[in-house]
């Protein structure tokens, strides 16, 4: 399971010109399921996207986590992370998890993070087309993985 995070002041995202998912300061992550990926890939990925120290303490310094600042977060399905990129011009998806499988998985993530997540947790629609919308503080962006 992959997860590109971005450390943002707002973020949004609409689906058929609807505000449907907003935060405020938090984390902006683009979640990618792969084949084989299961529950434990997702609570290991949440685990380190909680606790991922990427915010500033007092001394300016990259040492506070989502959950140490109670900040919010923004889960948005995005199997393009799976993609692979190594050869010819066209990417390959062929490493992705089924679309049934990673729909279920992305929503175990989601249902997760509710509950051991005091900060707002927002979200896309898992399939849907959608527009992003954020105001990356930094910039900070990080690429994570469950492996």
């Amino acid at each position: 399971m992959l997860g590109l995070i971005q450390r943002v002041s707002s973020a949004s995202v609409s689906i058929d010109s609807q505000i449907h998912g907003y935060i405020n300061r938090g984390i902006l992550l683009f979640l990618g399921v792969e084949k084989g990926d299961s529950a434990t890939q997702s609570d290991q990925l949440l685990q380190k996207i909680l606790n991922y120290r990427i915010f500033s303490d007092e001394q300016g310094k990259m040492d506070l986590s989502l959950k140490n600042i109670a900040g919010d977060l923004l889960v948005v399905s995005q199997f393009t992370l799976a993609a692979d990129t190594q050869k010819g011009l066209r990417p390959s998806f062929s490493s992705a998890a089924p679309p049934a499988e990673a729909k279920n998985l992305y929503n175990y993530f989601l249902g997760q993070a509710k509950v051991i997540h005091n900060g707002t947790i927002a979200n896309g629609k898992f399939g849907a087309d959608m527009l992003v919308s954020l105001c990356n503080d930094g910039p900070v962006t990080f690429l994570l993985s469950s492996k």
